[in-house]
């Protein structure tokens, strides 16, 4: 049989804690060679909607430890938009029922069967959430009490609890550019974390003192400026512009996620001259990420982290892989399974008797 779950499911059964673990694992593996991961593809054309594209994305990997691989597909409807003086990629829930589309599917290495099928987005949030916190607890301060959360929508909520599993945290400080969306932000985190969720009126204000900076925006620019350093700062970002160039070198440690991780770019009538303009493919930043050890180095110890509590610290969680959705996916596959969670459906109903 074919197991079925969906995002409730998902959330229901996967935590920010099963996430960690799974991919410290994961990234030890890969890093030693007995993992893959393969380069995400997108495929960009023209759409109905006025100003927007459509992309068709695909990432996958391998864990062979765990028995299997995964792919997670994307059918998307790309638009932009300026917020606060910051352009913004927005995906434009264009489904019936105004609904997105991405799935992951899993598969066994022993068989090649169909293992499970599911929607990637709290799986998506979780995952990057939890490589983040990987580069807290390798990177930060044991002693960090206090975060600033630059961002206050889907994956900024994830980093809170991420950074709340590796650190004992007091104080959360939260800046978004609208009031209203920061404080309804910390009202309803309230429940899901430890610590204190303070709103900021100001990106300054949010930073200043903190031990740990998380950005978790979906900016097209720099929400971090190199001014706000302060000594013994961890600073993370997902979004390649997040952080100003001169805040990463003034890092004493500077780790990476993933190095070879640029998508393959596919276009029919497309001006890529528009398209980089609109940050499908992100613009260069000024950080030469090539040069920086990655975070299976840093796990694996062939480089080190911190060694000195002033020292400042930095962490680019910016480009994902299908690789951690074998991983994560492992990690759900075998709570689903113990929790006789979601539907089954007839693997035949996904497999052939004809040499494909």
């Amino acid at each position: 049989m074919t197991l079925i779950l969906s995002n409730d499911d998902v959330e229901r059964l996967l935590t920010i804690e099963d996430c960690i673990e799974a991919l410290d694992e994961g990234y030890r593996e890969i890093g030693e060679g007995r993992a893959a991961n393969r380069t995400r593809s997108d495929i960009i054309t023209p759409t109905i909607h006025e100003g927007g594209l459509y992309a068709l994305k695909s990432m996958d990997g391998v864990i062979p430890k765990r028995k299997v691989a995964a792919i997670r597909i994307n059918s998307d409807i790309l638009t932009w938009e300026m917020r606060a003086g910051n352009r913004v990629r927005v995906k434009k829930p264009a489904a019936p029922g105004e609904r997105y589309v991405g799935l992951v599917l899993l598969f066994s290495t022993d068989t090649g069967e169909p293992l499970a099928i599911f929607p990637d987005g709290v799986m998506q949030r979780l995952r990057v959430a939890a490589t983040s916190a990987l580069g807290v607890r390798l990177l930060a301060r044991k002693n960090a009490k206090t975060v600033a959360l630059l961002g206050a929508g889907w994956q900024a909520g994830s980093q809170a609890m991420a950074v709340c599993a590796v650190r004992d945290i007091d104080e959360i400080r939260v800046y978004s550019p609208t009031p209203a969306t920061r404080e309804a932000f910390c009202r309803e985190m309230a429940n899901q974390v430890s610590a204190r969720l303070t709103p900021m009126s100001s990106p300054e204000d949010a930073v200043k003192g903190a031990d740990i900076v998380l950005c978790a925006t979906n900016s097209l620019g720099n929400v971090f400026k190199a001014a706000w350093t302060e000594p013994g700062m961890h600073l993370g970002s997902i979004k390649p512009a997040e952080l100003e160039p001169a805040a990463v070198a003034k890092a004493a440690v500077a780790v990476t996620h993933f190095h070879d991780n640029e998508p393959t770019i596919i276009r029919t009538h497309v001006d890529p001259a528009k398209e980089d303009k609109h940050g499908v493919r992100h613009e260069p930043t000024g950080i030469d990420e090539s040069a920086m050890p990655t975070l299976p180095d840093l796990i694996l110890g062939r480089v080190k982290g911190r060694t000195d509590d002033g020292q400042i610290t930095a962490f680019l969680n910016h480009a994902g892989l299908g690789y951690q959705f074998a991983v994560c996916g492992a990690a759900l596959l075998k709570k689903a399974q113990a929790a006789k969670a979601g539907n089954d459906l007839p693997t035949e109903w996904f497999t052939e008797d004809v040499h494909p």
